[in-house]
C-alpha cells in the first residue's frame, strides 16, 4: 500500500492566512505540467512497485488546472504505477473553480473525491481572507458537485478567525452540516509568520481570539457534529462511518507516498526527503535531470517521534505493541513512564493496547506529543 501526492502550486490569488507555497504565475502550467510528468516517470521506483491506494490533488489551487493537463497526469501515472480499481483519488477544489462543466470533465477522470475549500460561509470573512469565492458560490459548488456525481465530498471550516463570535461559528457549523458532506475537516487559524494576516496581527488592525474562546469553538464543533452523527477520528477531522480520508489517514499509519511537484514531501519509511520550494528551480531541475531537493535520514529516535506525533492525533492512539515491534522495549518503556502524569491526569488512557487521548487530553495534545518524544540531551 502506498499513495502519490501531486503539488499543484498554482492560485489565481493568494489567501492571507497561507504559508503553503504557491504562486500566481499561471502562465507556467504547461512547464510545470511538463515537468511533473518528467518527475513521476524518473520517480516510479520509489515506491517499490507497491500497490498505490490514494492520490492526492493538493495545493496551491488543483482546480486551476484544465481537463487536458489533469489526463496527461493520469496518463503518466496510469503507465507507470500500478493503482489499484478502487483507489481514493481527491482533489483540492476551490468553489468558485468547480462549474457544472468542470465538474463533468473531473467525472471523465479517476477523480472520486472532492476536498472543498469553504473555510467559513460569512461573506465579510470571505472577504477578508481574500477568498476568492462567496457563501452562495460554496452552496452551489457544493451541490452541482452531488449533481455531477460526487458522493464523497469533503468541506473545510476555519475557526478563531477574526471577529468571530460563538453565534458565528455555529453558523458555519449548522450550514456545513445542512450540507451533509461525508467528511468536515476544521483548523483554528493560525498566524504564520511571513503571511499578510500575521503582520495584520502585529500591526494590531485584528485581533486574536483567546484561547479560552478557542476551546469552546473547538467544544462545539465536537458537540454538533456527533448529534449529527459524525465521528471524531483525528484531532482536525470528522466524517461519516466509513468515509476517512484514506489518504491522510495513510500518513498518520507511516504509510510510504510519494510528492511530486514543488515543496512536496515523500516518505520511504527510512527518509524524507522534500522537492525544491520554487517552481522556476523545480522546472529546471527535472528539465535537466537533477532533480532539486534534500533529504533527511531517519534514525530510531526520529521515526519514533513521528509515530507519537502522527498516531496520538488519532481516536485510535498509540499502539503500543506496535512501538515495541518496530523500536523494542525500552521505547515503550519510555513512552509510558513520559506518560504516566498524564494517564494519573485522565488526559490519557489505555484501552484494548493503545494509549490515546482522552476528550479532556485533546485539548492539551501538543504539550502531552511533547513530553512523550524521545529528545536529545
Amino acid at each position: 500500500m502506498a499513495g502519490i501526492y501531486i503539488h499543484v502550486p498554482f492560485c489565481k490569488t493568494r489567501c492571507i492566512y497561507c504559508d503553503f507555497y504557491s504562486t500566481t504565475q499561471s502562465s507556467l502550467q504547461p512547464k510545470y505540467v511538463s515537468a511533473l510528468c518528467k518527475e513521476l516517470v524518473q520517480r516510479k521506483e520509489y515506491l517499490n512497485s507497491e500497490s498505490v491506494e490514494t492520490i492526492y490533488f493538493g495545493g496551491g489551487t488543483p482546480s486551476q488546472l484544465s481537463y487536458e493537463e489533469l489526463t496527461a497526469i493520469f496518463q503518466t501515472i496510469t503507465e507507470n504505477y500500478r493503482v489499484t480499481e478502487n483507489a481514493e483519488v481527491t482533489m483540492e477544489a476551490n468553489p468558485d473553480d468547480l462549474s457544472s462543466t468542470y465538474l463533468s470533465l473531473l467525472r471523465k477522470l479517476p477523480f472520486n473525491r472532492i476536498s472543498m475549500g469553504i473555510q467559513t460561509f460569512h461573506d465579510g470573512t470571505l472577504k477578508l481572507l481574500k477568498r476568492r469565492h462567496s457563501a452562495l458560490q460554496a452552496f452551489e459548488a457544493f451541490k452541482k458537485s452531488r449533481v455531477a456525481g460526487f458522493n464523497n465530498i469533503s468541506i473545510d471550516l476555519m475557526y478563531g478567525l477574526p471577529g468571530e463570535s460563538l453565534q458565528t461559528w455555529k453558523e458555519d457549523i449548522n450550514k456545513a452540516i445542512s450540507l451533509s458532506p461525508e467528511h468536515i475537516s476544521a483548523y483554528h487559524l493560525t498566524y504564520e509568520q511571513g503571511t499578510p494576516i500575521y503582520n495584520m496581527l502585529q500591526q494590531h488592525k485584528i485581533r486574536e481570539v483567546t484561547e479560552e474562546l478557542s476551546v469552546t469553538f473547538f467544544n462545539i464543533l465536537r458537540e454538533e457534529l456527533f448529534t449529527s452523527g459524525y465521528e471524531h477520528y483525528e484531532i482536525s477531522n470528522f466524517c461519516r462511518p466509513g468515509k476517512e480520508s484514506k489518504h491522510n489517514t495513510s500518513y498518520w499509519k507511516g504509510v510510504n507516498y510519494l510528492g511530486c511537484g514543488p515543496s512536496a514531501h515523500s516518505f520511504n519509511g527510512k527518509s524524507r526527503e522534500w522537492n525544491v520550494s520554487s517552481l522556476n528551480d523545480y522546472i529546471k531541475g527535472i528539465e535537466k535531470g537533477e532533480r532539486d531537493f534534500e533529504t533527511e535520514e531517519l534514525n530510531a529516535d526520529t521515526r519514533y517521534n513521528e509515530l507519537i506525533i502522527t498516531s496520538l492525533r488519532t481516536s485510535k492512539g498509540i499502539c503500543l505493541d506496535q512501538i515495541t515491534q518496530i523500536f523494542g522495549g525500552a521505547y515503550t518503556d519510555y513512552c509510558l513512564k513520559m506518560g504516566t502524569k498524564y494517564i494519573e491526569q485522565e488526559s490519557l488512557i489505555i484501552e484494548s493496547g493503545y494509549l490515546r487521548l482522552t476528550e479532556k487530553g485533546l485539548f492539551i495534545s501538543d504539550g502531552i506529543m511533547s513530553t512523550l518524544l524521545k529528545v536529545e540531551n
